[in-house]
């Protein structure tokens, strides 16, 4: 395996539960069982973790830049105490009604990561709960896996993707990634 193999991770509904209301604060970010000991077990077979997280929360005026790097800072702990590491974060700070190039179902937070991290992205899995962030693998020629928790259910039941792979939990999906297909 390259040293510079990655894996894309949304945040709300993959690695912490997620809220219609939103992820405001430290606090309300709680790691999904399993979410932690899967980074800790893709960084134990050398996989670079990497974060894409689209955040209008910002753009909503619902927290402020210091509060999501706080959050940042709690998961990072919580990865790093369970044995794992994240390499970056990338997040969208735009709205729904705007015309960025970053926020999901968009490739441009896949593209910009590819870009500074030296992502191959035809060789990357992009896991994701909800139907942008399978759009956005698709549309940058990453590979999407979608999870059943956060939104994930609700994806399946709404969407259809011919030959997606699928699995219950973070954990699930990190076995499968590590086993080598």
């Amino acid at each position: 395996m390259s040293p510079k193999s990655f894996v894309l991770l949304d945040r709300d509904g993959v690695i912490n539960q997620d809220s219609d209301d939103f992820i405001k604060s430290p606090e309300e970010w709680q790691a999904i069982e399993g979410s932690l000991e899967a980074i800790a077990l893709l960084t134990a077979h050398h996989f670079r973790v990497v974060v894409i997280s689209n955040q209008s929360g910002l753009a909503r005026g619902l927290f402020d830049l210091a509060t999501l790097e706080q959050i940042h800072e709690k998961m990072h702990r919580m990865v790093n105490a369970a044995g794992g590491a994240i390499e970056a974060i990338y997040f969208c700070p735009h709205g729904a009604d705007s015309d960025c190039q970053c926020r999901k179902p968009k490739p441009g937070m896949l593209l910009q990561c590819a870009a500074e991290q030296g992502v191959e992205l035809s060789e990357t899995f992009f896991i994701g709960d909800s139907a942008r962030d399978i759009q956005a693998a698709l549309a940058a020629n990453a590979k999407p896996i979608l999870v059943k928790t956060g939104k994930g259910e609700k994806t399946l039941a709404d969407h259809s993707y011919p030959n997606l792979l699928i699995f219950d939990t973070l954990y699930d999906a990190a076995k499968f990634i590590v086993s080598g297909q």
